[in-house]
């Protein structure tokens, strides 16, 4: 019994704090025995020395990152390929900044050993037509068969594709973001893939793959629009409205015929990125489509206007506008055999104000018209939101809720306290356009 009662008192003693008596003025001073003193208005041992060896850290970091910056502009150029079962796949074009147009139907390599003196610079060459192209050339031994995804990503020099007639795969995303893009032109001996006026389609045209970024100025140049002015007489590359000069009778021909168009009425898919940030006014869609693939019209934010039309007898070939007449009936709707809308199909497509959902869609993936919706700050009329105002369904709202449906699909409004979801209206009907 006097043994546990010693064992507890020795532990009390153990567990007793020491409380400090620090005067006020010495708080920040004080110095406990065995401790490091505090770096209070001290200097660090070595400081300088510190000092000195971060900012030449910092120094060789910003060389490096100015040395690969400019590297990254006045890129050397790499073509990358695999071989597969049926010859080879192009996985990785990259540009030197000359390459206008490619080939791709043999295995390419860039010498740049060849590149005269000042040839390369960042931006392209500063006079095309006098570059010598030796510097790229084709093993004939050697035959592409397939266009991998990305394989042409984010390019902004490349003008024109040739694709040869032994390509029997090429990735929906080959071409994602090539800002320069104009043309992709398909072999007419190609079996799984031609081209209609320089736009994508796999070979029956069922699906349009590819719609390029910079169409428009072919379009252009083709049809002579290379010569307008503003005002001032200065050049102008496009028109956005009507001007001085041009009225607006001369900007609805000029919208018709450069920035509107026809898919064609066998087309029944429109494929995943096909006409992401493409320059396009107005589009006409066959009332046959099933399918809008994912981010299908991302950030087409000079699209106005989205028609579907039922085809006549003898179908429509013609993907440039002709006439309203030569389309038969058309609608203020997305088509009526619709079934499939995929994931950001209309994000950022902001110049529409209207959009009808025919009975048939049954699919509807996330966020597909989000962002197309928005206030504008230099509006004074004080009317509010701008871009979609509401989304109009032709089913009842209980059998819409059964299909599937995505988050946040329908357009929102979203900055800072104001949140506004935009109105559905269902049992919606089909608008006709006179």
């Amino acid at each position: 019994m006097k043994k546990e009662k010693t064992k507890k008192a020795k532990t009390k003693v153990e567990a007793e704090e020491e409380i400090l008596d620090i005067p006020e003025d010495e708080i920040w001073t004080y110095r406990i025995e065995g401790l490091a003193p505090p770096k209070i208005n001290v200097s660090y041992k070595d400081a300088t020395g510190k000092k000195i060896i971060f900012v030449v850290f910092i120094s060789i970091a910003v060389l490096l990152s100015l040395f690969f910056s400019v590297r990254a502009l006045l890129n050397t150029g790499d073509l990358e390929y695999k071989e597969n079962d049926t010859g080879y796949k192009l996985v990785q074009f990259s540009n030197n900044g000359l390459i206008k147009t490619f080939d791709v139907e043999y295995v390419a390599d860039i010498d740049n050993s060849k590149i005269e003196a000042g040839a390369l610079i960042a931006g392209g060459a500063e006079n095309e037509e006098n570059i010598n192209m030796d510097f790229l050339t084709y093993d004939e031994e050697k035959t592409v068969t397939e266009i991998h995804e990305y394989a042409f990503n984010c390019d902004a020099t490349l003008q024109v594709v040739n694709v040869g007639a032994d390509v029997t795969k090429i990735d929906n995303k080959a071409f994602y973001s090539c800002w320069a893009l104009q043309c992709i032109y398909v072999d007419e001996n190609n079996p799984n893939y031609c081209d209609v006026d320089g736009v994508l389609y796999n070979k029956d045209k069922t699906e349009i793959i590819c719609y390029p970024i910079d169409h428009d100025k072919y379009l252009r140049k083709e049809l002579g629009y290379t010569d307008l002015v503003d005002d001032d007489g200065n050049p102008m590359e496009e028109l956005w409205g009507p001007t001085e000069k041009y009225d607006e009778g001369f900007f609805q021909k000029y919208n018709e015929d450069v920035r509107t168009y026809v898919v064609p009425s066998t087309v029944e898919k429109i494929c995943p990125l096909c006409f992401n940030y493409a320059n396009v006014d107005t589009y006409y869609l066959p009332d046959g489509l099933k399918e809008i693939g994912t981010l299908a019209f991302f950030d087409c934010g000079n699209m106005h206007n989205i028609y579907s039309y039922v085809p006549t007898a003898d179908g429509v070939s013609e993907t440039r506008f002709t006439g309203r007449e030569k389309l038969g009936a058309i609608y203020l709707s997305l088509p009526e055999c619709l079934e499939a809308i995929g994931s950001d199909a209309f994000t950022r497509d902001r110049g529409l104000t209207y959009m009808y959902i025919p009975e048939n869609v049954k699919k509807i993936g996330h966020h597909a018209f989000w962002d197309s919706v928005y206030k504008d700050k230099n509006d004074e009329s004080g009317t509010g939101l701008h871009g979609i105002s509401q989304m109009n369904i032709a089913c009842d709202e209980e059998t819409f809720k059964s299909y599937e449906i995505g988050s946040s699909w329908r357009p929102k409004y979203d900055y800072l306290l104001f949140k506004k979801t935009i109105d559905t209206v269902y049992n919606a009907e089909r608008q006709p356009v006179e």
